[in-house]
């Protein structure tokens, strides 16, 4: 059987705006974020998932909040799906990083992770477990999966059996709010739609 798994990312935060690396860091979404969790309440409507799963962290928890209260769904939060930590580069943006870490980081973002931070394999290995946890238990039906920037691109890449350290190049940019949309059948997983806005699209429904 059949599960449709939609994966959203949170509104902006103030961070997101100056494209500084947010990761463990739990702000909030900014009013520009709210306007995006209302957008996508709008489409989680017409979408009418079955059931909702969301990281514990408080931007992801205030996206997913509006969704809840319209559709009377309680969302799973789950740990697995929080954002990679970016250790020293929290706060920063690539530019404000030493010259030879962002290099590094540039060639191969996994292999020369931010220091202090969390392996992205490790991380692509926590989310896959969480995704197809969630493709088992809500077998042919509709779900939608409230996550993080870098954790999403890490899990399509692992998914579909991409290079991990290519997930910047081969998946350079997901919006806030935005959403990729996923096929998972007895673990074998599709892509149907990726980076797509939080708007009415019949197309997709």
């Amino acid at each position: 059987m059949r599960t449709t798994v939609v994966l959203a990312r949170h509104g902006r935060t103030e961070w997101h705006h100056g494209n500084r690396y947010t990761g463990s860091t739990d702000l909030p979404i900014d009013e520009v974020g709210h306007r995006q969790a209302e957008q996508l309440k709008e489409w989680a409507a017409e979408f009418a998932p079955d059931a909702l799963w969301s990281s514990p962290m408080l931007r992801a928890r205030q996206t997913v909040q509006p969704i809840a209260d319209a559709l009377e769904l309680k969302p799973t939060l789950d740990d697995r799906l929080r954002e990679v930590d970016f250790g020293s580069a929290e706060g920063r943006m690539l530019s404000e990083l030493p010259p030879a870490v962002a290099k590094a980081f540039e060639l191969d973002p996994v292999g020369w992770h931010f220091p202090g931070g969390e392996d992205p394999a490790e991380a692509a290995d926590r989310v896959q477990d969480a995704f197809h946890q969630i493709g088992r238990e809500h077998q042919g039906k509709k779900v939608l999966v409230v996550a993080h920037n870098t954790l999403i691109r890490l899990l399509v890449c692992r998914v579909l059996g991409l290079e991990l350290k290519e997930y910047r190049r081969l998946l350079p940019a997901l919006g806030p709010a935005a959403l990729v949309r996923l096929r998972w059948e007895d673990g074998t997983v599709g892509l149907e739609a990726y980076n797509t806005p939080a708007v009415r699209m019949e197309t997709l429904v």
